[in-house]
């Protein structure tokens, strides 16, 4: 089956919001045999959105859009799809009801703008949004599927596991697609091509390389006529690569370095606290991205000048003889956050955020620590000059290198 996506919102072309939904929604379709050819953002036009509804079922079996189910007069999705669809949407009470006792379990009285909601047209099921207003539809009309779902991710998403995922595997009975990513921190995109070059250029199982913020990552994609086969095919190519790259894992597929430093920690009863300068809390708020931080993860101090840095518990000496822009600082920085709140290990950081060079250093130059009892371990690193980057590349860094170390210290 092939499939398109469209991401529905004017704030989406103006750039007031990020579009995420769609390589949500993209890294699902494969393991179910579903090839997606097409990604559209348009805005919240009437004539615009029923013109793409219609070429896109000349082209596509199914069409996924995000956004555009809101009770306001902009959101259009439902009205496009019926004028595409040539049906009239009417009321369903039974879901008029069920939008009033969203409301009243909130204390409120529902809006009169909030009935458009409960429109469905003759070709279309309501999917259920367990987390807002919205529901969603799912239309059928001579062998094709329109699948609408709200923009906010935390209701497209929820909704997709529970009802959208299940009906889809009733629906593809074709080969199935597997992939596998492999997260590597430490070598570069060349030489990791180079040490495994055997593997690229296959079709099936194919190996890609990306180099992210967070190192560089491998992906096998295997097509099959079922998923067991599939897996045998990547079986042999993740060997190979466990075999000649082990030292510089840390992670598979959807881990991120604070869900997998994480994981490495809980399963050893262990626990990390941190402090850091240049990444302004960026470090802190990445670690309690992690939804069961708060059993492994100590706490954390922003220390942003030389004084906050003392004052956290750093030598003033240290500062005075290397500077708050050196690797004594940081190591002294690990160790001074891993004492304070007797956690099994301190994580410091510090460097230069920019955009102006300090204590002599450019804008880019970080030293990282992890203190592990009384031995430290020194990460010094270089960034672009650019303030985003400099912080997320100093946190994931730190979390992966901390990921490597803590299986070496504690197996």
């Amino acid at each position: 089956m092939n499939a398109e996506i469209i991401s529905i919102g004017t704030e989406l072309l103006m750039g007031e919001l990020t579009d995420t939904n769609a390589s949500w929604i993209a890294g699902r379709l494969p393991a179910l045999g579903i090839r997606l050819q097409q990604v559209s953002i348009i805005d919240d036009d009437l004539p615009k959105l029923t013109e793409a509804f219609r070429r896109g079922m000349e082209r596509s079996d199914m069409i996924f859009t995000t956004g555009g189910l809101g009770p306001t007069q902009d959101d259009l999705t439902r009205e496009a799809v019926a004028a595409a669809l040539e049906e009239t949407p009417t009321v369903q009470e039974d879901e008029l009801e069920n939008l009033r006792q969203w409301f009243r379990n909130r204390g409120q009285d529902m809006p009169a703008h909030n009935v458009k909601q409960a429109h469905l047209i003759p070709s279309a099921q309501f999917i259920t949004n367990r987390n807002g207003t919205a529901p969603g539809w799912w239309a059928e009309k001579d062998g094709k599927h329109i699948i609408i779902m709200p923009g906010p991710p935390g209701e497209n998403r929820a909704m997709w596991q529970d009802e959208i995922d299940a009906r889809l595997k009733t629906l593809v009975d074709s080969e199935v697609t597997i992939t596998r990513n492999i997260k590597t921190l430490g070598l570069g995109e060349a030489s990791v091509d180079e040490i495994i070059s055997e593997y690229f250029g296959l079709e099936n199982p194919y190996l890609g390389i990306y180099s992210k913020a967070d190192g560089i990552h491998l992906r096998i994609i295997a097509r099959a006529m079922d998923e067991e086969s599939a897996r045998e095919m990547i079986a042999p190519v993740e060997t190979a690569i466990h075999e000649r790259l082990a030292p510089y894992i840390w992670g598979y597929d959807d881990e991120t370095p604070e869900l997998s430093v994480g994981a490495a920690l809980t399963a050893r009863g262990m626990t990390l606290a941190t402090m850091e300068s240049v990444s302004g809390g960026f470090l802190a708020n990445t670690i309690t991205e992690a939804p069961d931080s708060n059993r492994w993860y100590r706490g954390g101090s922003v220390a942003y000048t030389a004084d906050a840095i003392i004052a956290a518990g750093v030598a003033p000496d240290v500062l005075a003889k290397h500077g708050v822009v050196s690797q004594p600082a940081a190591n002294a920085m690990a160790l001074a956050a891993r004492i304070a709140t007797n956690a099994d290990f301190g994580l410091g950081v510090t460097g230069v955020l920019g955009p102006e060079e300090f204590e002599g250093h450019r804008p880019g130059t970080i030293h990282i620590a992890i203190c592990h009892g009384e031995n430290v371990h020194e990460f010094p690193l270089r960034t672009p000059p650019r303030r985003l980057v400099i912080k997320r590349r100093s946190c994931n860094t730190a979390l992966t290198e901390l990921r490597k170390l803590i299986t070496e210290v504690a197996p």
